[in-house]
C-alpha cells in the first residue's frame, strides 16, 4: 500500500477523491500544511458540515487543494497562495471532468479560506472551509505549528527583555511568541459559522492558558 492510498483511505467517505487529488498536495507544503494538515482540516470540516450543511464533496476538494501551492511565511507573495492554489485547482478539477460551476465554488472556497487573502467567503462551503483551516491555527495544535514555522524561518522564541511586547513593535517574524499576539489571539473573533464559533472559543481559551503559562515560566 502506498503511502497516498493509506493517507487517501482516511478521508472517509471520499476516499476516491482524496486519491485522485492528493498527488497534486501532499507534497506542496510544510510540516505546518502536510497531508496531516488536510486531514485535521478535513475532520473539522466534516463536523462543521454535519452542523450547518452544505455539499460535504464540494467541501472535501476544497480541503484537499486549499495548500496546493506552498509559499513561505515570509514571501512578499504570501498573499498570492490562496489565488494561485484555486488557479490550479481549477485545471486539475476541470482534468477530472468536474462541471464548471462546481469547479467555481470550490475555487472560491480555497481563494477565500487564506487569512492573508482577505477576500470574504460567500457561499457556506466557502465559510466552513475557512473556519475548518483556522481552527487549525487554534488550541494545542495552533501552538505547535507557530513554533514550528517559527524554527524553520530562523526566528527566536521570545523577546528576552520584552516578551509581551508592551514596550517595542510586535514582530511575528523575528519572535514566535508574538505571533499570538499579532494573528492568534485575533483569529477566533472571525469565525463565520456558530458551530466554528462554539469550537474556536475553547482553542482560543487553550492558546491564552499556554501563552500565560509560557510566560510564567520564563
Amino acid at each position: 500500500m502506498t503511502d497516498t492510498t493509506s493517507a487517501a483511505a482516511a478521508f472517509t467517505p471520499f476516499e476516491d477523491l482524496a486519491a485522485a487529488l492528493l498527488p497534486h498536495a501532499e507534497d506542496a507544503g510544510d510540516g505546518a500544511h502536510d497531508v496531516a494538515h488536510l486531514l485535521r482540516v478535513f475532520h473539522n470540516a466534516m463536523r462543521l458540515q454535519a452542523a450547518e450543511g452544505g455539499d460535504a464533496q464540494l467541501l472535501a476538494a476544497a480541503v484537499l487543494l486549499h495548500d496546493c501551492v506552498s509559499v513561505e511565511k515570509n514571501s512578499p507573495h504570501r498573499a498570492e497562495a490562496s489565488r494561485l492554489a484555486a488557479d490550479k485547482a481549477t485545471a486539475i478539477l476541470a482534468d477530472l471532468g468536474w462541471q464548471p460551476e462546481r469547479i467555481d465554488a470550490v475555487a472560491h472556497a480555497i481563494h477565500a479560506h487564506s487569512y492573508s487573502a482577505n477576500v470574504e467567503p460567500v457561499t457556506l462551503e466557502a465559510r466552513i472551509l475557512q473556519d475548518a483551516d483556522r481552527l487549525d491555527s487554534l488550541g494545542m495544535i495552533g501552538v505547535a505549528r507557530t513554533f514550528y514555522i517559527a524554527g524553520r524561518m530562523g526566528s527566536k522564541l521570545y523577546h528576552t527583555a520584552d516578551p509581551q511586547g508592551m514596550d517595542r513593535p510586535l514582530d511575528d517574524r523575528t519572535y514566535g511568541l508574538d505571533h499570538f499576539e499579532t494573528k492568534l489571539m485575533k483569529l477566533s473573533q472571525g469565525f463565520k459559522t456558530d458551530s466554528g464559533k462554539a469550537m474556536a472559543a475553547e482553542r482560543h481559551r487553550r492558546l491564552v492558558q499556554f501563552r500565560d503559562l509560557f510566560l510564567d515560566e520564563i
